[in-house]
């Protein structure tokens, strides 16, 4: 059997929160010059902070590697209030990149903390959003990782208690867990809107649609990528065989052995650049056609910091 066809699913690949953070970074660049520093990486994924890299950015985990007064640009999955609050007194010229949907999170945790709630975070120990939200706040918030989680937290009251969740997750498990802890705790207040973003949301129904197709599926993106992670997981538990790859060098043959068709996608922080070449490697290895799947079309802008707009004679504001 023999290679023929290669299934894009749509929506893939950047979304608005990706896109806003690297245009910071350059728009940083191209007004500032070089060098130009981010706490940690823009965005996990490698080609994109390699680029960025070359062009001057400078990424660092401490501010203690930042020089006073230079520019210093939060990456997209946001920072504590410990760190804002560090970069301000070291005199550094701030834009904050965090995700707007990210930010969003961080004004309910603080919101609510302030009117007594404690908080349940659904998320991922050690990814630099969970630190970020849990940041917010001085105590009070109770991260769960798992279902046992649920069973073993242990709040200070039950009265007031609300949930929050990292915007990367897979939303079928974050549902279930949600649903545990409703159980456990009928007073939980829910966000108005659910945290997990619309990118991540459109990504996966678009692997569950496209895992119905195809008898292999290549995920694009980085492993440190926790919506990339999840699409890889989804797929595989749908019961297709399916490889996370950074670029096409990652490809192996043996992948493909009895495959008529390839489905691909890519994580919200990978460059549609990344999938093209996964797809001419494919057609190399026989595909003679490509076909993209229905999808809804991302419409999503956020606005630039003040001080990086563009303005009508074309320079910054």
């Amino acid at each position: 059997m023999a290679l023929q066809q290669v299934v894009l699913a749509e929506p893939r690949g950047f979304c608005a929160g990706v896109d806003r953070a690297i245009e910071i970074v350059e728009r940083a660049l191209a007004r500032f010059g070089a060098p130009v520093y981010v706490r940690h990486e823009i965005v996990h994924n490698r080609h994109v902070v390699e680029d960025l890299r070359r062009r001057g950015a400078v990424f660092v985990e401490e501010l203690e590697a930042v020089p006073p007064g230079a520019v210093l640009i939060f990456s997209a999955h946001g920072v504590s209030r410990a760190v804002q609050a560090e970069a301000q007194r070291r005199g550094l010229r701030i834009f904050d990149a965090t995700c707007p949907l990210v930010t969003k999170v961080h004004v309910e945790v603080a919101k609510l903390r302030r009117e007594g709630y404690e908080f349940f975070l659904i998320g991922h120990a050690g990814h630099p959003e969970v630190e970020g939200t849990m940041g917010q706040v001085d105590g009070g918030i109770h991260l769960i990782e798992t279902l046992e989680d649920v069973e073993r937290v242990q709040p200070a009251q039950t009265e007031r208690l609300a949930v929050v969740t990292q915007t990367t997750l897979s939303v079928d498990d974050t549902a279930q867990m949600l649903a545990a802890l409703k159980r456990r705790f009928p007073n939980l207040r829910e966000p108005k809107q659910q945290d997990i973003c619309y990118a991540t949301q459109n990504r996966q129904d678009a692997v569950k649609l496209l895992a119905r197709e195809v008898d292999v599926v290549i995920v694009v993106g980085s492993p440190s990528s926790s919506n990339t992670n999840r699409l890889r997981e989804l797929a595989e538990r749908l019961g297709v065989r399916t490889h996370m790859v950074e670029d096409a060098d990652g490809l192996q043959d043996a992948w493909f052995d009895g495959a008529r068709r390839v489905g691909v996608t890519a994580g919200a922080s990978a460059p549609e650049a990344l999938v093209q070449g996964v797809v001419r490697r494919l057609k190399a290895l026989g595909a003679t056609a490509v076909r993209r799947l229905q999808g809804p079309v991302e419409t999503m802008r956020f606005p630039l910091p003040k001080g990086l707009k563009a303005a009508p004679d074309g320079q910054a504001d």
